[in-house]
């Protein structure tokens, strides 16, 4: 397993090039970040090429609640499945949208048909889609997906080893803790991890939660993918980046 640095949170508002750098400096070679719409693809292209790893970015937001959403999410998918195969991205990630007025079954029911139909675009591109439970108790409320439980039943259901979930350290600590037995049990559905401190979404030392431990299972289970850092620095990044590095080795 490998540490990968989202650069629109942990350098949020600087330019590409000076974030890209600054992870250098700190001794690592992988970066992942949110949106790729208001990105200079070119540029971060350019930037793959010279050696910098891209672990993961983010597909439209767009619900895969609603069922009359799905044409439009393939859609936007396809055209990231795209984008990522320019910059040598092998894992994408989604957001479930907001929870609906309706029953959560048929909800459920929805998310599990449209990412069956996603499925095959994944396969062919040899893409991974990972799903993201979101805290609603802090950050997000009304998000559909809070429950990694209700997650790893989504990717049983679809079936397929392109389909996966993101765990959020930060996320499931918010909204059932447990994480050490949780991550063990469905580390066959997890393609991706993202850490932070809590309270406070910063820096992996500023937190309740024994992230050397945490990583430490992870690292137990056999998980060779990345755990992406995705907080809001405190202190000088430089700082939080080479805790997230020790305690990583």
């Amino acid at each position: 397993m490998k540490l990968s640095v989202c650069i629109d949170a942990v350098y949020m508002g600087k330019p590409i090039e000076e974030a890209v750098q600054k992870v250098k400096e700190a001794g690592l070679d992988t970066i992942e970040f949110w949106t790729w719409e208001d990105k200079d693809i070119e540029r971060l292209e350019k930037l793959h090429k010279e050696g910098m790893k891209i672990a993961a970015f983010c597909t439209g937001f767009i619900s895969l609640v609603d069922k009359e959403e799905r044409d439009k999410y393939i859609e936007s998918l396809k055209k990231t499945i795209a984008v990522a195969k320019r910059l040598g991205c092998r894992v994408l990630i989604s957001q479930t949208g907001q929870e609906m007025p309706i029953d959560r079954k048929e909800q459920h029911k929805s998310m599990v048909e449209g990412l069956k139909a996603c499925a095959p675009y994944l396969e062919e591109s040899d893409i991974t889609l990972v799903v993201e439970p979101l805290n609603t108790r802090v950050d997000h409320g009304g998000y559909y997906l809070y429950s990694s439980d209700e997650g790893a039943k989504i990717m049983k259901e679809v079936g397929s080893p392109y389909v996966k979930m993101l765990y959020d350290i930060y996320h499931q600590q918010i909204m059932e803790g447990d994480l050490i037995r949780r991550i063990k049990e469905y580390i066959p559905y997890i393609g991706h991890f993202h850490a932070a401190g809590n309270p406070g979404r910063h820096e992996l030392y500023q937190s309740e939660i024994d992230y050397e431990k945490v990583f430490a299972a992870i690292k137990e289970t056999g998980y060779e993918g990345c755990i992406g850092l995705e907080y809001f620095p405190e202190d000088d990044p430089a700082k939080g980046l080479a805790y997230a590095k020790k305690i990583t080795c």
